[in-house]
């Protein structure tokens, strides 16, 4: 795809009152020529979501819950502004003419609205990584098929990405992604048994929304990442390392067979990878602060712990092991997460559902998104039948 670097770019944002969504709003409001807005779509944040429509004056607006339709009718009433609501309606903003797509819609529920900006030949920026994780060959098919370009915004694979060399990849030796380590990087098994949700959420560098926060103190973040990268960069499992960078400065590295380690550098803002995928393949000014290296002073490393943090060996484990088990990873975690936030089980039951639903559930090859979605649902039912076991001992123990 050729693309003219400063030509004006319509721009579509699929989870826009999220945290990458929002930051994607910031960067594109400082341009509105440039950078015209077909469509944004959110979840159920009606609010934010027309005032993000009227101050962009965006074609469509559309929200996920069929139960907020008539709320955003309201909000947007005598502004022009096309409203829709349901996860057809999210999927066919994707579809709309956008030369560029933001994928920040949290979880598989972004599978679908990326895969149809993806099978219109767009430039889809991707902030969820659960997508390439649970159906990662298969997405990368249909981006070959259709000759879209898909941009990483995860600030450690945009910086792969962005010092990789895709002529030569045999002459890459291997991958490393930088970790904060999360809250609890310092922290023990007693201290994690105990922790809260506000604890969880609490990142020590990044501005996240709370399922990545809660990702980040398992470090299941990374573990995701790890497999995004295999599928992304084309890089075996055993060639991926991980690295935990408690100053976030340095947002991951490429060895190449020479010795040669090329790393991309910055401040902790998700503007700076965002606005990378916004401008590419030329560069777009941003307000994030600059990265002062005097003022960094010191920039410490250290191998992640496999004992206090085993999420990497399970994502490790369901990568080699292949077929849906990467799908049941991703979907048995959100389930998991999500009943930690609500309070409905402890940190460290995250990890048990997630390794118990990968052990019970067979790891079927994934012929086609049928095959996905399958393996998905199966993962989440399994995985809410152990939540729900947690909470009835919880309450039989009182």
């Amino acid at each position: 795809m050729v693309v003219k670097a400063d030509a004006p770019r319509s721009v579509t944002i699929l989870g826009s009152t999220g945290s990458v969504g929002t930051q994607t709003v910031d960067l594109v409001s400082r341009d509105p020529e440039r950078f015209p807005v077909e469509a944004l779509t959110a979840n159920r944040n009606v609010t934010l979501l027309a005032h993000q429509a009227k101050q962009l004056n965006a074609r469509m607006a559309v929200v996920a819950d069929p139960a907020a339709y008539a709320e955003l009718k309201k909000l947007l009433s005598g502004t022009g502004i096309e409203v829709a609501a349901g996860s057809e309606a999210v999927a066919a903003a994707a579809e709309r003419p956008a030369d560029w797509v933001m994928a920040a819609i949290v979880g598989a529920a972004g599978l679908e609205p990326t895969l149809a900006a993806i099978r219109r030949g767009a430039i889809v920026a991707f902030a969820n990584k659960e997508v390439l994780v649970c159906a990662g060959a298969l997405m990368m098919e249909e981006v070959k098929a259709h000759g879209a370009t898909l941009l990483p915004v995860d600030s450690e694979h945009s910086a792969i990405y962005q010092v990789f060399d895709f002529e030569r990849i045999d002459s890459v030796s291997r991958l490393i992604l930088t970790a904060s380590g999360g809250p609890f990087r310092a922290k023990d098994r007693a201290f994690m048994a105990a922790a809260t949700r506000e604890q969880a959420v609490a990142h020590p560098t990044w501005d996240m929304g709370a399922k990545i926060s809660v990702d980040s103190a398992t470090m299941m973040n990374k573990g995701l990442e790890l497999i995004e990268a295999h599928f992304l960069f084309g890089i075996p499992e055993e060639r991926i390392d991980v690295l935990v960078h408690p100053q976030s400065v340095i947002h991951s590295l490429v060895e190449y067979v020479d010795g040669s380690v090329l790393a991309q550098l910055g401040t902790p803002d998700m503007r700076t990878p965002i606005a990378y995928a916004l401008g590419w393949p030329a560069r777009i000014a941003t307000p994030a602060e600059r990265l002062d290296l005097v003022k960094a002073a010191t920039l410490t490393f250290e191998a992640p712990d496999p004992v206090r943090f085993p999420a990497l060996r399970l994502a490790r484990a369901a990568l080699q092991s292949g077929g849906g088990a990467p799908t049941i990873l991703s979907a048995a975690n959100e389930v998991a997460v999500q009943a930690f936030l609500d309070r409905r089980i402890g940190f460290l039951d995250i990890e048990r559902i997630v390794e118990e639903t990968l052990t019970a559930l067979p790891h079927r090859p994934l012929r086609d998104l049928a095959a996905v979605r399958e393996a998905d649902a199966d993962a989440r039912r399994d995985a809410a039948g152990r939540v729900a076991a947690i909470g009835a001992t919880a309450v039989g123990s009182r």
